[in-house]
């Protein structure tokens, strides 16, 4: 009975926040809802007895990809105007969407009713067992390919967010590498011969 208040509640308020990343006018606050789904999602992940997954979680993705995503968000230097402008066309759009999805959740909280058998609750870890173990024996034998296919992907999500980052835009100062390793001590030191003050 307390596993399932707490599943309702912590999924109540990732729903919230969920919302929150998608409805918040401001980037950095819709990166910091979604810094509160990773830790709600995290305890969900913990009541089901992953606490391996719970803490990499919270580890990965709120303490190394979340606080990209804020520097990224903040370097970007997002006109929030626009954003607005383009939320405003894309809302039917949007609407439509999340009529579906409600639809779909509809028929997963009834399916009951149409004779298929829900599965049941986990089963216990046993003594002296290990999620790590677990996890890394399917993860690099039957899953290896599509580990290292996601590795390329974030890779490459990498030097995108740095090409993002440095592409040109008024105001920006860039380094010229050329340049700076072409300079000559003579064109950018002059000398001048000064005649000596006199004293009075």
């Amino acid at each position: 009975m307390l596993a399932e208040i707490l599943f309702w509640t912590f999924s109540a308020v990732l729903v919230g926040a969920a919302l929150g990343v998608i409805l918040s006018r401001n980037p950095v606050h819709s990166v910091l809802y979604l810094v509160l789904c990773f830790f709600n999602a995290a305890v969900l992940w913990l009541l089901i007895q992953a606490e391996f997954l719970a803490i990499v979680l919270v580890l990965v993705y709120v303490g190394a990809v979340m606080v990209l995503f804020l520097f990224v968000v903040m370097m970007l230097d997002v006109d929030i105007v626009m954003l607005r402008e383009g939320f405003a066309r894309n809302a039917p759009l949007g609407a439509l969407i999340a009529c579906i999805m409600v639809v779909e959740l509809s028929y997963v909280l009834w399916v009951r009713r149409l004779g298929i058998e829900l599965p049941g609750a986990p089963a216990p870890v046993t003594e002296g067992a290990s999620n790590t173990a677990e996890i890394g024996a399917v993860l690099y034998t039957q899953y290896a390919y599509p580990f290292q296919l996601a590795a390329i992907v974030l890779l490459i999500a990498i030097v995108a967010a740095i090409t993002l980052t440095m592409r040109r835009r008024p105001g920006l100062k860039v380094q010229d590498i050329a340049a700076q390793v072409a300079a000559k001590a003579k064109d950018r030191v002059r000398l001048v011969s000064m005649p000596p003050e006199r004293e009075p």
